[in-house]
């Protein structure tokens, strides 16, 4: 019976460590921010598109240089850009999990000059956009923000 429960005990103790040798590193990490400047540029007309570049640097020193896309519809109609634009994400293990598309939606007004802000989710990493733009819209729409490596 003694020899039973000391195999159990080290078939128990042999689990667990190859549990714990088998877990990604970044899993027993804290997350961190990571901090983007951005372009943006585009069109709607029932149909809304945009693109743009963007500079990704994380608090961990990881970084990286990233395209951005949108690209949605609906009772939209407008021209506009965004320079200077910030964005901030949260929720971070690893630089390549910002990567892949948001889901967004958004009603919007603005002639000439406007500022604009948003929050955009993708599972764990949530994203908070601002910045100025220049142009005009109208509209409500909804669509798929992608953003990925610059090559």
């Amino acid at each position: 019976m003694r020899i039973r429960v000391l195999w159990i005990g080290i078939l128990v103790a042999l689990a667990a460590g190859l549990t714990l040798a088998s877990t990604p590193a970044w899993a027993a990490a804290k997350p961190f921010r990571c901090h983007m400047n951005f372009s943006l540029k585009g069109w709607s007309l029932f149909y809304k598109t945009a693109s743009g570049l963007g500079k990704v640097s994380c608090d961990n020193g990881q970084k990286m240089r990233v395209r951005l896309t949108l690209k949605g519809g609906g009772l939209t109609f407008g021209k506009s850009s965004i320079r200077d634009g910030k964005g901030v994400f949260s929720g971070v293990y690893d630089i390549h999990e910002i990567l892949g598309s948001y889901a967004m939606a958004s009603a919007h007004a603005g002639a000439v000059r406007s500022a604009q802000a948003m929050v955009l989710t993708k599972g764990e990493v949530s994203l908070a956009l601002s910045g100025l733009g220049r142009g005009w819209t109208l509209g409500v729409d909804f669509g798929e923000f992608r953003i990925s490596p610059l090559k």
